[in-house]
């Protein structure tokens, strides 16, 4: 069956990412660009998974295919889980990654690794051409490293360390990222179930 998805975000980064881990399914999926489709979207929404859900839902709005969004952000224990659902938007949607990186880096500055525990959180959420809206939450552990490493990821990746592999997230190859990712568990979990309910 083949089916149209189009994904509320432009972010090229992001779009890569999902076509790699959704490549095995028999359907086209498009950016909001790519569908020709520009809203404002107020992302107004007390968690991750509202504001997956208030994205898709704006966007399901000027089409009749599944709509997928995703909010995910970084939560830092020690810094009271900042920048959380803010992250995008940590010292302004403009500020380079470089930067936001950095001044979380000098937040921790010596702060010890048993207290540098953090997690990377994903909520998808899939609008239907009916309206009912589905949502799946995952999450990888891991730390914040002492200084950024690795070309290979985006946004807070540099800086994002996994004991298992001992790494920045940035520097692990793109299909072991997939694997491991918050966006690539809740991305294979939202596939199962519109699988399971024969849409995709």
């Amino acid at each position: 069956m083949s089916q149209k998805i189009i994904f509320a975000t432009g972010n090229q980064d992001k779009m890569r990412e999902i076509r790699e881990i959704l490549g095995d399914l028999d359907v086209t999926i498009e950016s909001m660009k790519d569908a020709g489709i520009s809203v404002d979207i107020v992302e107004d929404g007390k968690s991750f998974e509202e504001n997956a859900v208030i994205k898709a839902k704006a966007v399901a709005e000027h089409t009749d295919a599944i709509v997928f969004a995703d909010d995910s952000g970084l939560e830092i224990d020690y810094l009271n889980k900042e920048p959380g659902i803010y992250s995008a938007r940590y010292m302004g949607e403009d500020t380079s990654y470089e930067i936001k990186n950095q001044n979380l880096l000098d937040r921790l500055e010596g702060v010890p690794k048993e207290q540098r525990t953090a997690r990377f959180v994903c909520a998808i959420a899939a609008v239907m051409p009916d309206g009912e809206a589905i949502v799946k939450r995952e999450t990888i552990e891991g730390y914040i490293g002492w200084e950024p490493q690795g070309e290979n990821g985006f946004g807070y990746d540099p800086i994002f360390y996994v004991d298992e592999y001992q790494c920045s997230t940035a520097s692990l190859p793109p299909e072991k990222k997939n694997e491991l990712s918050h966006r690539g568990k809740a991305l294979r979990a939202m596939r199962e179930t519109l699988k399971g309910m024969n849409l995709v």
